[in-house]
């Protein structure tokens, strides 16, 4: 394949990935009411279970004064826990409360939900027997560093 091909290549896959992106952050609920960063710290507090706000901060690439506000408002809505540290009692150990992880889930099944709609409704099973075998291309994409 020519420099130039690649080059349209990476600008084609660049373009449909970040409209797929952008289109499962509308199938959620959560998009109504959090930000994009709170729904992303979310999603980190689900995969780590419990983490200092200072690590969410570096984690997000926020200041931990942003990280605060962030924190202040998932507290205000029931989604998250704050308690103190056992080994250090001036840090909070940030975790999901039932209502926060519940909410993850129900978020990740209405994305997943039209997700398969979308595959069902548009795509075949030759397309769709493609599309797993390119998950494994993607992922390579992802884990090069």
């Amino acid at each position: 394949m020519s420099s130039k091909q690649n080059q349209q290549l990476v600008s084609d896959l660049r373009t449909v990935v970040t409209r797929l992106v952008k289109k499962l952050r509308t199938k959620s609920s959560l998009s109504v009411h959090l930000s994009l960063t709170e729904r992303s710290v979310m999603g980190l507090l689900d995969s780590h279970k419990e983490l200092l706000p200072s690590e969410l901060a570096a984690m997000e690439k926020v200041t931990t004064a942003s990280m605060s506000q962030i924190l202040a408002h998932l507290l205000e809505l029931g989604y998250i826990i704050r308690k103190p540290s056992a080994t250090d009692g001036r840090k909070a150990i940030i975790s999901l409360s039932q209502v926060g992880k519940d909410t993850v889930l129900q978020a990740r099944s209405q994305r997943e939900e039209w997700l398969l709609k979308a595959l069902e409704h548009t795509t075949t099973a030759e397309e769709q027997a493609r599309l797993r075998s390119i998950i494994d291309i993607l992922t390579k994409l992802v884990d090069y560093e």
